[in-house]
């Protein structure tokens, strides 16, 4: 097969090196021009399949040239590259037929999906990968590129997708919901290709990769001179998604201020660029998406009740791929057919042994976790590797039975291992915090006071641990100050800590002392289980084990 051609117009001779060596060594045929009567020279007489165009250059802008490039019928996809010297740049370049539009500076993964997607639109034939009709599995082209596709078999899966059907054409705001990696950036790009906005511009925007006043200046844009380093004005992604799609991702991380002009941009349709004093009018549909629980965070104060509502018109929870084990073959397959492309003598299938384990494995970073494993797979060509790491940190999941053409004879994908009874602490009766001494006066019950003081003092049965570092743990932390003399708050914060404790304690024997994977399974971040660990007094029995 030819590989996909690809020009790159730029007069920085460090950019075209950079963006060739990129995109070459990700198996695109590349040759570059350094001004614009070069590329249009180019273009004229050459095919290419993508452009990729610098706006500001000597002599002919980057606009100009795709002016001439679309008025003599060029009809290749061009993605807009610039810091952009003039605000209104960008939306021109949209407007007279620009695919998509990057800043600089850009990361490689968003350079290398855009263009995925700009490629998934103009060839499809190129891109598509059709599944076997044995896997009975459904693959839902976006017309954004193969790297970005639905496989699924799931019913919870063909109910969102059958919601996404239903709205598409609404206008209406979407709120994604569902854990980091279940596919959010999927559906919202499958309800852009899905609208009659399909052919304008698709902007994402993710709300927690910057502070809040950097953030403001991406969503909104901002005037020269607004704030030290606005040397130029930009617009803000919501005149760059105009007629089109805007994505906020991660929406629960944007800051209450700036939830609040968010807010307005949903209500009166216009906003204020940072430092602007004439209001900007947009028509672009918000499709968000969170893994928080964004009612929980309303009662935290850390999101806005109002902006809430006003974004929860449409609500769309996807599963984790935990909850649909049944996807977990059709979606390897898939992804091995995708990145066997991209590595010679890559892996084309896999033994029966590794299905076995992925169907065995939890899945705690859902479809994202197992496509990185798959590429991992194809790149190290040897699968035994990846094999020894699933054995070391797989748990047990619900799944359903391999199909036969991947099961084989005799096969014991549908065997499994009982689940491990878990090590539970033994709870505080109730009795001794919450019953009074009886009016009488003397009573056998000791009093609130004793009582929570002997809790604090004697927490739950210490846990031991089945496995070559059973030592015991210290103490919990001494407490600070006498429990009389402590406020309800304290005591609470008290007693949350050492159910934290305990919970930690037995998840940490649940995975042999492997913190990242505890605190996948308790659901926090790995730096924060890190200092509930400190917090907690908890010692890790490697560092202190004599061998």
């Amino acid at each position: 097969m030819d590989r996909i051609a690809v020009l790159v117009v730029d007069d920085e001779e460090s950019v075209r090196t950079f963006l060739g060596e990129l995109l070459g060594g990700a198996g695109y045929q590349v040759r570059c021009a350094s001004n614009g009567a070069q590329a249009l020279e180019m273009l004229e007489g050459g095919s290419f399949d993508a452009v990729l165009l610098d706006v500001v250059m000597p002599e002919m802008s980057g606009l100009e040239v795709l002016r001439r490039y679309r008025s003599s019928g060029g009809n290749a996809p061009v993605i807009v590259l610039s810091a952009l010297a003039g605000a209104d740049d960008a939306v021109r370049a949209m407007k007279m037929g620009a695919s998509d539009y990057l800043a600089k500076p850009f990361g490689n993964d968003e350079l290398e999906d855009v263009l995925a997607r700009a490629l998934g639109t103009r060839a499809p034939a190129r891109q598509a990968v059709a599944p076997g009709p044995s896997r009975q599995s459904t693959l839902v082209q976006e017309g954004l590129g193969e790297t970005r596709a639905i496989v699924s078999t799931s019913p919870s899966m063909r109910r969102a997708r059958a919601l996404v059907e239903r709205i598409a054409d609404t206008d209406v705001p979407v709120l994604l919901l569902g854990e980091s990696g279940t596919g959010k950036e999927v559906i919202a790009r499958e309800i852009h290709a899905r609208s009659q906005r399909r052919s304008r511009p698709f902007i994402k925007v993710n709300c927690a990769a910057l502070p809040g006043e950097l953030l403001e200046s991406e969503l909104f844009g901002h005037e020269r001179g607004a704030f030290t380093g606005a040397t130029a004005e930009k617009p803000g992604k919501f005149e760059l998604a105009d007629q089109g799609t805007i994505f906020l991702d991660e929406i629960g991380e944007m800051a209450i201020r700036l939830q609040a002009k968010l807010l307005q941009v949903l209500q009166d349709e216009e906003f204020f660029r940072v430092g602007g004093k004439k209001s900007v009018r947009v028509d672009s549909r918000v499709v968000v998406a969170t893994n928080r629980d964004l009612e929980k965070e309303i009662a935290l104060g850390n999101f806005r009740e109002d902006l809430y509502y006003r974004l929860n018109v449409v609500a769309i929870r996807l599963p984790t791929l935990r909850e649909r084990m049944e996807d977990v073959v059709p979606l390897t397959d898939h992804f091995l057919k995708k990145y066997g492309r991209n590595y010679i003598q890559g892996v084309s299938e896999l033994p029966s042994e590794v299905l076995r384990a992925f169907t065995e494995y939890e899945w705690p970073g859902n479809v994202r976790e197992l496509e990185n494993m798959v590429r991992r797979l194809c790149a190290l060509k040897d699968p035994t590797m990846v094999l020894d790491e699933l054995r070391e940190g797989r748990t047990p999941a619900s799944a359903p039975s391999l199909p036969t053409a991947y099961a084989g004879e005799g096969s014991s994908a549908n065997v499994r291992a009982p689940e491990p009874e878990p090590v539970r602490a033994q709870p505080v009766p109730a009795t001794q915090v919450l019953e009074m001494p009886s009016r009488g006066g003397a009573s056998a019950q000791p009093s609130p006071a004793s009582s929570i003081s002997e809790l604090f003092a004697n927490p739950a049965p210490q846990i031991r641990y089945a496995n070559p570092f059973d030592i015991p743990q210290p103490p919990p932390p001494p407490l600070t100050m006498p429990v009389a003399e402590m406020s309800l708050k304290d005591i609470g914060k008290r007693a949350a800590m050492l159910a934290e404790r305990e919970a930690i304690l037995a998840m940490l024997q649940r995975t042999a002392w492997n913190k990242r994977k505890a605190a996948g399974k308790l659901r926090i971040s790995y730096k924060a289980l890190l200092y509930k660990i400190k917090e907690c007094g908890i010692v890790d029995p490697r560092a202190s084990a004599e061998f």
